[in-house]
């Protein structure tokens, strides 16, 4: 249902209003609409915060009612999708994105100290057991999909199908799971994000692409062929490589 309207007059001649919306779950969700000069015979700009294209139909005799009406069905088709996400969210830790929004169709989701695993979902096939990329010291960067069982959620299909026991904060600490750089001892640089992890199971620490090409770079020890990078690793001293940081000379 619609429970606020509220508009703005731009300089350039629109109008904008951001109408309200809630799905059958009660998820609050915003629709802007960007009314033309020519309004209503020039469609609306219209934008949401979804995982998919927003194409709502329109002619000149269309009405906003019928505009609103046509985003709720949109709303509903995603519900699904939603429904899944709401639960890993609550029942496992994330990593990244850090502050998910309604369109985000990726989790990180973690596993363990220094392993985590990557889910992508298709929003129009929620349900289906995503492709998964399982990121640490003992998977290195293995990709896994399998058959799920229809009867259970996309979480649990995750877990028995992978056999991956998924903390939550109801049993651990974020504090427990170290993902901050081993070198510039930050979770985020830029817009990068820890994704190099040293191969010995006993060591396991992560560092950002960037940081670990330039600390091997330094070291008279280390060689490079190619793009790669070979030295040691900074914490335990086995061997460790690296891809050249894209914006490395």
């Amino acid at each position: 249902h619609r429970d606020g309207r509220r508009s703005d007059k731009s300089p350039s001649g629109f109008r904008t209003l951001r109408l309200r919306a809630e799905d059958s779950c009660g998820r609050e969700h915003v629709l802007t609409v960007k009314l033309k000069s020519k309004h209503p015979a020039e469609a609306p700009d219209c934008s949401a915060d979804l995982p998919v294209p927003l194409a709502l139909p329109w002619t000149p005799q269309s009405t906003l009612e019928q505009l609103h009406a046509h985003f709720l069905l949109v709303l509903e088709s995603l519900t699904q999708f939603w429904d899944v996400l709401d639960e890993i969210d609550s029942k496992t830790w994330i990593l990244e994105p850090e502050r998910p929004s309604r369109s985000d169709t990726m989790r990180r989701i973690a596993i363990g100290n220094n392993v985590s695993i990557k889910v992508e979902l298709d929003p129009r096939h929620p349900k289906m057991l995503p492709e998964c990329c399982l990121l640490g010291a003992e998977h290195g960067a293995a990709c896994a999909s399998a058959g799920r069982n229809p009867d259970a959620s996309v979480l649990l299909n995750l877990r028995d199908v992978l056999e991956i026991q998924f903390p939550s904060p109801a049993t651990h600490d974020k504090s427990s799971f170290n993902v901050e750089c081993g070198i510039c001892y930050s979770y985020r640089l830029e817009a990068a994000v820890p994704d190099q992890v040293c191969n010995d199971p006993r060591c396991g620490q992560p560092f950002h692409q960037a940081c670990l090409y330039e600390w091997l770079r330094a070291l008279p020890s280390s060689r490079q062929s190619f793009s790669i990078v070979f030295g040691e690793c900074p914490y335990c001293g086995k061997p460790i490589t690296v891809k050249m940081a894209a914006h490395a000379p």
